[in-house]
């Protein structure tokens, strides 16, 4: 099961691994509808503080191994926060609720992701306590999502915890070198101008720029930074001490080098990095779901509703990119084939 399953990415990646996925949680209403137009996984909308003991234990009915999943709302410790939120924030305790339901539930394996700085909190150590004192071996690594086929660069903190043995991730698919690039990824879809919707797929739309960011985008070079433009097209933000620290907003991506990190405002060329490297324009919504390694035809939204940039920018920004939960579904095979091997699984079952 999914918790706090968002658009369906991680469930979507633990299905290509051959993992049957039946039930995916949020209490976002506006993920429902991707993740179940994609996935063969029912949808619960709910918040993960309010799921019971008996909604996950009929969901798991008949399962001979189970897996919890989850990834909690990364915003309380994500550095993009900058220590704005505190602890008062409420989803701090969500880590807590996960903790909650696995002791309700009693899987055999569990599984996290998150971002990197989250293994610096004191929650996360009481939450790994948690599951050592269930029984559970606990294993946690940060990983780059490139180095498992996700054409980005996005740094994650990924948990795995087993009670059959120990178990670890896979080593990388994609290393240093062979790493797939946003070329690979994007180059053959339809050029489209800022403003512009392509009249095949409503999510291959980019926003209009205002004149002067036509200027800017013009003037930017792949990898480059504001500061490879005319002084006249600087923003005053940036001629002050405190802005020069922010070279990479106002940039355009690299044809041969992953992705930077996809945010929830990823499709805003003065955002990030985002800008699409020979267009001029910010990338569309569905090159920014492919860097997330979703395949091109996931659906988002349904046939012939209109189109909130806003909202399914959020939805894949938030998302676990598809081919890191592929390869966290890999490695809980990998361990269950290994146990296999060693007639562990024929023993607890009798």
């Amino acid at each position: 099961m999914d918790l706090f399953c968002g658009a369906g990415g991680l469930t979507r990646g633990l299905e290509k691994a051959g993992i049957e996925v039946s039930l995916g949680v949020d209490l976002d209403p506006a993920c429902k509808f991707p993740y179940e137009a994609n996935n063969t996984a029912s949808f619960l909308l709910k918040s993960v503080s309010d799921v019971s003991q008996s909604d996950l234990n009929t969901a798991f009915e008949g399962a001979d191994i189970k897996l919890l999943a989850g990834c909690a709302p990364c915003q309380p410790f994500s550095t993009y926060q900058q220590g704005r939120l505190d602890h008062s924030d409420h989803r701090w305790n969500l880590l807590m609720e996960f903790a909650r339901l696995i002791e309700e539930t009693d899987p055999e394996l569990v599984t996290m992701e998150n971002v990197p700085r989250l293994a610096k909190q004191g929650v996360f150590f009481n939450f790994i306590e948690r599951l050592k004192n269930n029984g559970f071996h606990v294993t946690f690594m940060v990983v780059d999502c490139a180095d498992y086929g996700v054409p980005q660069r996005r740094n994650r903190l990924v948990l795995l915890a087993s009670k059959l043995g120990p178990i670890k991730m896979i080593d990388p698919t994609t290393p240093e070198g062979k790493r797939k690039t946003v070329k690979q990824a994007i180059s053959n879809l339809p050029k489209i101008n800022a403003g512009d919707c392509h009249s095949d797929d409503p999510l291959h739309q980019s926003p209009n720029l205002s004149e002067l960011n036509l200027k800017r985008i013009r003037a930017s070079k792949p990898g480059g930074t504001w500061r490879d433009w005319d002084e006249s097209l600087i923003a005053e933000c940036h001629k002050k001490p405190s802005g020069k620290t922010f070279p990479s907003v106002y940039g355009r991506m690299v044809w041969d080098e992953p992705a930077p990190t996809m945010t929830t405002q990823y499709y805003g060329f003065g955002n990030g990095r985002f800008g699409h490297p020979e267009q001029d324009r910010a990338i569309s919504l569905r090159e920014g779901a492919i860097l997330q390694s979703f395949p091109k035809s996931y659906k988002f939204a349904p046939k012939g509703a209109s189109i909130s940039i806003s909202t399914i920018g959020r939805l894949i920004g938030n998302a676990v990119p598809v081919n890191l939960g592929l390869a966290i579904g890999k490695s809980v095979i990998e361990h269950l084939h290994e146990l296999e091997e060693d007639n562990f699984l024929e023993e607890i079952s009798a």
